[in-house]
């Protein structure tokens, strides 16, 4: 078993338990961002309540809720802003995860059944829509607009990314370079924003915000990496979502650029037919041959560097448990199970 394949096997170690210990010097504060999402997102309707509810299991790891406030916290000073904040970052994150599952026609999400799955695609792009507007409501409820035009412009981005990615969608001669443009977008400008907007609130420097961004972009390159990688290798079981989407979808993820630009003219041309077949067998017929050219260990690789680079942008801060934190964030990206 090559590297790569055992690193996505040792995957499936679950952390939700390191991760609750880890958010411990945000415990208080995380548990005030959610009753705000919950406040906010409350509803007089039945049936918007109840979609609203379904959506409290996709959470699950509050990464970029968390960013916000241990960025706070690791600059010196969490305001009552911090939690507002952290609450509009998991309502546009949701958002785009409900849209996610109606572009891929996802099945499953966190071990339960995706919006569109359970009440089809027309609620489920209201509803996105409804998180959506309900973030930027609530952002607006702060002294300042510097929150919504941050947010405004980290998700136009992300738009943009989901659009171009949709756009490629068959495209088979995507290159390394479009590829990481897409998820710097789609993945990487939230967390970005995430930890930014928890460095501005708290008082920090101009250079401190800077780094904490550049933390939050390196982090989210490495997240959507790992996801691609999970995508082609994990189990459904242990993920709880659909895999192998992104290959049905005709969708190209970095172990299959990488794939085709090492394989001979005859190989790469073999490959994509079969990726342009789009069927499910696709991830079972391509895995041995992204293990042989090494393309599993080429992702691992380059997810490492964005962590590597993550961990330096931290030295601009001192110590602290919740530097500790993030640094230890970046690392667990390659370890996480879902």
């Amino acid at each position: 078993m090559t590297t790569a394949a055992t690193q996505s096997t040792a995957l499936l170690e679950p952390i939700a338990r390191k991760l609750a210990a880890a958010y411990a010097p945000i415990e208080s504060e995380l548990a005030q961002a959610e009753l705000v999402f919950q406040a906010e997102l409350g509803s007089r309707f039945p049936f918007v309540q109840h979609l609203v509810d379904h959506c409290a299991d996709f959470q699950g790891k509050r990464l970029r809720p968390a960013l916000v406030l241990l960025s706070g916290r690791a600059c010196g000073n969490i305001t009552p802003s911090h939690p507002v904040l952290a609450a509009v970052v998991e309502m546009i994150h949701t958002a785009t995860l409900v849209h996610d599952d109606i572009l891929d026609e996802a099945l499953v999400r966190r071990h339960a059944a995706t919006v569109n799955a359970e009440w089809g695609n027309e609620t489920a792009v209201l509803l996105g829509d409804y998180l959506f507007t309900h973030a930027f409501h609530l952002a607006s409820s702060l002294e300042s607009t510097l929150a919504c035009r941050w947010i405004g412009h980290a998700t136009n981005m992300v738009c943009e990314g989901e659009m171009q990615q949709v756009h490629n969608r068959g495209n088979l001669d995507l290159d390394e370079r479009a590829y990481m443009e897409i998820i710097r977008g789609k993945t990487a400008e939230l967390t970005a924003v995430s930890c930014r907007l928890g460095a501005q609130y708290a008082g920090a420097s101009a250079a401190t915000v800077d780094s904490l961004e550049r933390y939050g972009r390196e982090l989210g390159v490495a997240f959507q990496i790992a996801d691609d990688v999970l995508d082609l290798w994990g189990d459904e079981r242990s993920s709880g979502k659909s895999l192998g989407t992104d290959l049905e979808k005709q969708k190209l993820t970095l172990p299959i650029i990488h794939l085709l630009s090492v394989s001979t003219s005859e190989k790469a041309t073999r490959f994509r037919r079969i990726l342009a077949e789009g069927e499910s067998q696709t991830r079972r017929l391509l895995r041995p041959e992204l293990e042989q050219a090494g393309s599993l260990d080429y992702a691992w690789r380059r997810a490492e560097e964005s962590v590597a680079e993550a961990v330096r942008c931290l030295e601009v801060l001192a110590d602290s448990p919740s530097k500790t934190v993030l640094r230890h964030l970046a690392e667990y990206t390659l370890r996480r199970a879902s």
